[in-house]
């Protein structure tokens, strides 16, 4: 058999395993106590595994069992591959397993009624005997004290482990109608904007200064990294609003692409200063937040994976 025939040989989650205890008891023997299996068949395991691989896992004498470098460095790839494939069981198992009660949910208003709310359906027709409260509220909600179950919120970062589970990433962009743009001209820099009508979204004394960051930019520190404070006639609490007066001519609009992006397509829209990147104090990303403790019930859990996957499929 050619070495590629060998590595081609699937790797079972018996010999992880059995590698795994026996570089955990630095002994066959009580690896195959551990396993509550023949000793033998440890042995068996083991040297299928390294016939895979075409190296040597353990130094073998006749008191010990040590890992050699290359057993070293397999550790942790056979942790993550025996990790993977249990929750990848546990998940399927899930979807199997039939969802029931009430899931309380909250998003943002916007977002949830542009996006989520076409998610939502296919869901609730997986899983008939669910019911979702979904309430869309662009305050920070208390979860424990209002019983949410899962909160999807704006989110800066995309890190899974900080800021919970990243459903989808959200750009933004400037855009005016192409009548306004014909009648007071298109800024070519930043600083231009001063001298423009600008329509945005109003949440707090800070949403007139836009912080726009050239798309060659290498940092926060680079000189195409710039803040502009805007001015304008019209500010409005509701992103649609915004999105409304933006085609209707009354300026140039800071809008995230799931509101803009079809009007742009159509003609209604078009990009301004599209070299540069507006950087929200909203976020890039929505994030899926969900207690601990709340994790652990299934529907919860179901809800993420499948918005998860969904969204992904939309990008």
């Amino acid at each position: 058999m050619s070495s590629t025939e060998r590595q081609l040989r699937p790797i079972s989650t018996d010999m992880l395993a059995a590698f795994l205890k026996v570089a955990e008891c630095r002994s066959v023997s009580q690896a195959a106590v551990s396993l509550d299996v023949a000793k033998s068949l440890i042995s068996k395991r083991i040297a299928q595994l390294e016939e895979r691989l075409e190296t040597t896992l353990f130094s073998r004498s006749t008191r010990k069992v040590a890992l050699t470098p290359a057993g070293e460095t397999y550790v942790d790839y056979a942790k993550r591959a025996l990790a993977e494939v249990s929750d990848g069981m546990e998940r399927v198992r899930s979807l199997r397993t039939e969802l029931s009660g009430n899931l309380r949910l909250t998003a943002p208003v916007s977002w949830g009624q542009q996006v989520l709310a076409k998610h939502l359906p296919e869901f609730l027709k997986m899983h008939p005997n669910l019911e979702i409260d979904l309430m869309l509220n662009d305050r920070m909600m208390d979860m424990a004290a209002e019983r949410i179950d899962v909160a999807l919120r704006w989110s800066s970062h995309s890190s899974h482990e900080r800021h919970g589970t990243p459903l989808t990433e959200i750009k933004w962009f400037l855009t005016a109608a192409p009548a306004y743009i014909a009648q007071h001209g298109l800024p070519s820099e930043p600083v231009e904007l001063n001298d423009h009508a600008c329509v945005y979204y109003r949440r707090d004394s800070t949403d007139d200064h836009w912080t726009l960051r050239h798309n060659l930019a290498a940092s926060p520190s680079d000189p195409r990294h710039v803040e502009v404070k805007v001015n304008g006639r019209y500010r409005v609490d509701n992103p649609e609003a915004v999105l409304e007066s933006a085609i209707l001519g009354m300026g140039i609009a800071l809008l995230p692409d799931y509101l803009c992006v079809p009007a742009i397509e159509k003609g209604s829209l078009v990009k301004v200063l599209a070299p540069w990147t507006p950087q929200t104090k909203f976020g890039t990303h929505i994030v899926a937040l969900c207690p601990p403790e709340r994790k652990k019930i299934s529907r919860n859990q179901a809800l993420i994976d499948y918005l998860q996957r969904t969204m992904s499929q939309d990008s």
